[in-house]
């Protein structure tokens, strides 16, 4: 049988990686595949690059445009990146009838409604493994092996770069800055970060599976988005000293209505610093590696765990993508795996219908830590704004003067772990002991989640 042939948008690193497998392991894929996959095109702007890593038998353009009129390419691999041009060329290679695989994370967040629609009119197959947890199976374990269930939970560590640098904070103590410095030397961290260290890649990425395992559109748009450049070495410290590990976590949960907690129906949709205990497996994936939870009612508590990044790993999801595409092309339509997981025509408008909550409304436990003056009440004042507010204390950790502020010092550190409380009735509670003129600087706080 004839290969089925594939343009490829973007010569990049993954670009780059998605060529070099694919080549090396030809043989092994049209195994898998049932029959050979070529990229005989490739759209780059650096021509005589790119015309020297792939040889010959390659057609080099610079016009990605010229990929989409081929007649005679059947996948459009897009690995540009954004959401500008890269929008455009996705919805022009679907609107010429050919499947689309992609990494593109905020292209499909951001404008995945819009995107899955035109292809589910058109007929074809948007393929995006690569574009959440980069070699994870992630997409294809919500779409397929998790079927089944009756998804709860999800919450990943889906950004290596802040992964290694709160590993760096941790292992060797430093703050922020300096654990920011090495990972930019390092290679794990861009000149710019600010994708990275604010959440909001992480964002991206959670947005998609938040869709995936609940049957809602992608809506990246209402989901809180906080990062870790504010976090301080003291807190990672504290966090250990009470069996904790500070990890930056996309997580989306489906919560019911109940009026004993003063929780409404909806979907939680959040990335920010968590604490997590540290004997759970998640709390001890390190350095720029990536893992994803997810609980199901049939099946549990599953964790999926490798490697987020780079050329080769997210290479192997590109390549899955194509595989799968290869199997599933001359399928009818309506017989192939949904983009998203649910049919279209058969989702329950309920569902579609259930609101991304807003942050007010979501429940979790918290980690406070207040710098207050040493002196007689300060505890009581504290503790009794909390019980005014209903909120329960968990555990409570009081640091000596000196062991702060060195010998003779007047201020300490109050650390208090919580039970379960609403964010919003939290935020009342911190405005109220912030206003004491015993807090001497403003009030951390850190969400926690046992994930069990």
């Amino acid at each position: 049988m004839k290969p089925i042939q594939a343009g490829l948008l973007g010569m990049g690193v993954v670009g780059s990686g998605t060529f070099g497998v694919l080549r090396r392991n030809q043989q092994e894929i049209k195994r898998r595949a049932g029959r050979g996959i070529e990229i005989s095109m490739v759209a780059d702007l650096d021509l005589a690059r790119v015309r020297t890593l792939v040889g010959p038998g390659v057609e080099v353009v610079g016009d990605a445009r010229a990929v989409i009129a081929n007649p005679e390419i059947d996948i459009v691999i897009e690995l540009i990146g954004g959401c500008g041009i890269a929008k455009d060329l996705v919805l022009q290679a679907i609107a010429a009838g050919k499947h689309v695989v992609t990494a593109n994370k905020a292209l499909l967040a951001v404008h995945g409604t819009e995107i899955f629609a035109a292809a589910s009119e058109r007929g074809v197959m948007v393929a995006f493994e690569a574009a959440v947890a980069g070699g994870i199976p992630i997409i294809k374990a919500l779409r397929e092996g998790l079927t089944a269930n009756r998804i709860e939970w999800i919450a990943g560590i889906i950004n290596g770069t802040t992964n290694f640098i709160l590993s760096e904070m941790r292992d060797k103590g430093l703050d922020f800055a300096a654990a920011l410095a090495d990972a930019q030397r390092l290679g794990y961290a861009e000149a710019d970060p600010t994708f990275d260290i604010e959440g909001v890649d992480a964002a991206h990425k959670v947005t998609i599976m938040s869709a995936m395992a609940f049957g809602i559109p992608v809506q990246f748009d209402k989901a809180y988005i906080e990062g870790i450049s504010k976090l301080g070495a003291a807190d990672i410290r504290y966090a250990e000293q009470l069996g904790y590990r500070i990890k930056l976590f996309g997580i989306t949960k489906r919560r019911r209505a109940d009026a004993a907690r003063g929780t409404a129906e909806g979907i939680e949709l959040r990335v920010h610093p968590a604490l997590v205990p540290a004997k759970r497996l998640i709390a001890n994936v390190e350095g720029a590696m990536n893992a994803v939870v997810v609980q199901g009612d049939a099946v549990g508590t599953t964790l999926y765990y490798g490697k987020g990044a780079g050329a080769e790993p997210t290479a192997s999801a590109v390549i899955a993508d194509l595989v799968d595409i290869t199997r599933l092309h001359t399928a009818d339509p309506l017989n192939r795996v949904p983009h998203l997981a649910f049919q279209p025509h058969t989702m329950d408008q309920a569902m579609a219908d259930l609101p991304v909550l807003p942050m007010s409304a979501v429940l979790t436990s918290y980690y406070l830590r207040l710098r207050v003056a040493d002196e007689a009440g300060v505890l009581a004042r504290v503790t009794g704004i909390l019980a005014a507010h209903d909120i329960s204390i968990d555990a409570l950790l009081q640091r000596e003067a000196d062991e702060v502020g060195g010998e003779g010092s007047t201020q300490t550190d109050l650390i208090i772990l919580t039970h379960d409380t609403l964010e919003g009735t939290m935020d009342s509670a911190i405005a109220q002991m912030q206003a004491l003129a015993t807090v001497l600087e403003p009030i951390t706080r850190i969400r926690k989640e046992e994930l069990a």
